[in-house]
């Protein structure tokens, strides 16, 4: 079952920690946003695979836009 990982808020994209194929485990950084002049780390909430990326470095994303799906 595939499991979409989204933006908890609207920001930046700094760094995309991930490349399609790689195994995640339960809280491993996937994506590193700047929101508010901060930088989040945005975390896979559970085991699997990438499947897709849906942005890029440098991208800007918004509230619960899908960065990456997990499968």
């Amino acid at each position: 079952m595939s499991m979409e990982i989204k933006a908890p808020m609207t920001g930046k994209v700094i760094s995309i920690v991930v490349n399609v194929g790689d195994k995640v485990n339960t809280d491993d950084e996937v994506v590193i946003m700047d929101a508010m002049k901060m930088e989040i780390p945005i975390y896979a909430p559970a085991d699997g695979t990438v499947k897709k990326i849906n942005i890029k470095e440098g991208d800007s994303v918004k509230t619960d836009q899908v960065l990456v799906i997990l499968d």
